[in-house]
């Protein structure tokens, strides 16, 4: 039985290509709109304006034309989640239902040895940090301030919160000690080079540390809360190859189960808040790491649950962060509330070592009101509304809020309420609202997504940009590859009349991989080939070559053409060679052999 990555068996992974339809996997983190036979988006993996994330149905893989990105369902789920290939198809069989088994526990095994060893180095280094804060001297204000904070042993162990001591080289010499690279764990973010350059340093001194997991449990990251006065507060461990603040929700891995469970999930700002609300009963809650939320954050939860609980601080910076957390959790389609905390300006963490985690379920987290009244809550802190000025202008903002809601009756239900709060008649509003909505339809210009009004105008005024021009044996060699992924017999006869000999690497790599996946009777599908290959810029390079508009018919006379394109790279390559020689022997005075020179230059010339 022949396997993939991981020892996973092939036919596991062909399973789950087949049950994971690449439109409906990418579907769930990026909207999409169909183009002919493509279907096109904003990519998930960088920042855009203009939509360059391409899908193809027929072939079941994405690539941007941006970021370069690509592949099939596999590589998406591991991009967009930061999971390895083994973890990526295990999540995936399980959500299908296809029976797993990894031929001898390797499913977790990481992409690469150095990734396999940083993965290891941030396991010990996780225990070690947990073990001085609960076994040493160093560890005891630490311990000190976290009771402090309400945390008790239980919650200290089950969140394997530790410490890093004021010392400079206490992670290097541990890690030095088990004999690992400490390049690759600079790399990976754990250690820091010495300014001198000479040498490395701990990354976290003196702070109480939090282990960071990808949703599989495994430890990413860490992040540190300094003791006492100091600044940054919160330090955390910077962006690898395992890490990326943008893509990774702390908790995830214990809060995902409840999430699904119960379709909700509950959205944090601090490590604190999560461990305190679970230890309130709260396991649906996961948090952003004092990072803004992104729109890859709200993908990933929404492949999870449907509803969004925000429960950020009390005061005004965490109200401001919830107003700016709506517009992206609606676009990417969750039903949402914001949590309430009242006027004392407490985060979630005080909040329940004030007042219990009773009160906080049934008031913060039951009680939590629609985007809609926190808006309306939120604009309203801005107006003195004794006053009919500020009466005035709080209503004209309202009417922002209110007026673009698509239903009659959720617009009646907040203007019953603005009418009674303000004492201003509700006949009056309600012709407001109405003036406003003209307006509104008035000025809402013709865009090229309706559905979706924030993608609009993208392609208005836009200038084109001018193509790459490739070299003719550049494009030669990406279109005889793509017909060598669309047909076997292509692949034969480049086999026999080309071979390797193609002009660039990464072209001869891929047909390479081409001749020994159709040598093993497997039939043409650009999304099983990429599973086979074991380099990420090559299944980049296919999938580029995959999205091209390559007719399926051809006949030899055309990839006759291609091939003499393709060699005649090398043979302009051997004439100029010979003519930098022909060049030298007349400067040395060798006119025989120079005139030999030309005419073998002559004779490569006719060929």
């Amino acid at each position: 039985m022949s396997t993939g990555r991981g020892n996973i068996p092939e036919e596991v992974i062909e399973a789950v290509l087949r049950q994971h339809d690449i439109v409906d996997t990418v579907s769930k983190h990026v909207h999409l709109t169909k183009q002919g036979k493509y279907m096109k988006g904003l990519c998930p993996f960088h920042s855009e304006k203009t939509p360059s994330f391409t899908v193809t149905p027929e072939r079941q893989i994405f690539h941007c034309y941006g970021c370069g990105m690509g592949g099939n369902a596999i590589k998406f789920r591991m991009e967009i989640e930061g999971l390895t290939f083994p973890e990526a198809v295990r999540t995936m069989a399980e959500e299908a239902h296809i029976p797993y088994e990894d031929g001898g526990g390797a499913a977790s095994a990481p992409r690469n040895p150095e990734l396999d060893s940083l993965l290891q180095a941030n396991e010990w280094s996780a225990k070690l940090y947990h073990f001085l804060l609960k076994n040493t001297e160093h560890g005891k204000p630490a311990m000190e301030y976290l009771k402090g904070r309400g945390f008790t042993d239980k919650m200290i162990d089950q969140f394997e919160v530790g410490y890093a001591p004021a010392r400079w080289d206490t992670l290097v010499q541990f890690l030095e000690k088990r004999s690992f690279d400490l390049t690759a764990m600079e790399r990976g973010g754990l250690l820091a080079s010495k300014n001198n350059g000479t040498g490395f340093v701990d990354r976290f001194r003196d702070r109480v540390i939090f282990p960071i997991h990808n949703r599989t449990g495994k430890t990413i990251a860490f992040a540190g809360r300094i003791l006492g006065e100091g600044q940054p507060k919160y330090l955390n461990s910077p962006e690898s190859k395992l890490f990326s603040k943008s893509r990774t929700l702390y908790n995830l891995h214990r809060a995902k189960n409840e999430i699904r469970k119960t379709g909700q999930v509950v959205l944090f700002e601090g490590y604190g808040d999560v461990i305190s609300a679970w230890e309130a009963g709260v396991h649906n809650g996961v948090a952003t790491m004092g990072t803004a939320l992104t729109e890859s954050h709200a993908a990933i939860l929404k492949s999870l649950a449907d509803e969004v609980i925000v429960c950020y601080d009390g005061d005004s910076a965490g109200q401001a962060a919830a107003m700016k957390s709506i517009p992206i959790l609606e676009s990417a389609g969750f039903q949402v509330r914001i949590s309430v905390l009242g006027g004392e300006g407490l985060d979630p963490d005080e909040f329940i070592r004030k007042h219990g985690g009773e009160r906080f379920i049934r008031q913060v987290i039951e009680g939590a009101v629609s985007a809609v009244k926190f808006k309306l809550i939120y604009l309203k802190k801005n107006h003195i509304l004794l006053e009919d000025a500020g009466k005035v202008a709080y209503i004209k903002e309202a009417m922002e809020v209110i007026a673009p809601l698509t239903s009659p009756t959720e617009r009646e239900i907040y203007l019953k309420e603005l009418s009674s709060e303000l004492q201003v008649s509700f006949e009056s509003l309600k012709q407001e609202c109405n003036q406003f909505r003209q307006n509104m339809q008035k000025k809402q210009s013709e865009g090229d997504n309706n559905s979706k009004r924030w993608n609009n105008g993208r392609h208005k005024n836009r200038q084109a940009e001018a193509p790459v021009l490739l070299p003719a044996y550049h494009t030669a060699e990406r279109r005889l590859l793509s017909l060598m992924l669309q047909d076997e017999e292509v692949a034969r006869y480049v086999s026999e009349h080309l071979g390797d000999s193609f002009n660039i690497e990464e072209h001869a790599a891929i047909a390479a991989y081409l001749y020994a996946y159709y040598a093993e009777e497997k039939a043409p599908d650009a999304s099983r080939f990429i599973s086979s290959l074991q380099d990420e810029r090559l299944e980049k390079t296919v999938s580029s070559i995959a999205m091209m508009d390559t007719p399926q018919q051809w006949s030899t006379q055309e990839l006759d053409d291609y091939i003499r394109e393709i060699r005649k790279v090398s043979r302009v390559n051997s004439i100029d060679r010979k003519k930098e020689e022909m060049i030298a022997a007349e400067r040395a005075g060798d006119f025989l052999r120079a005139a030999q020179i030309a005419s073998e230059i002559i004779a490569l010339e006719r060929q």
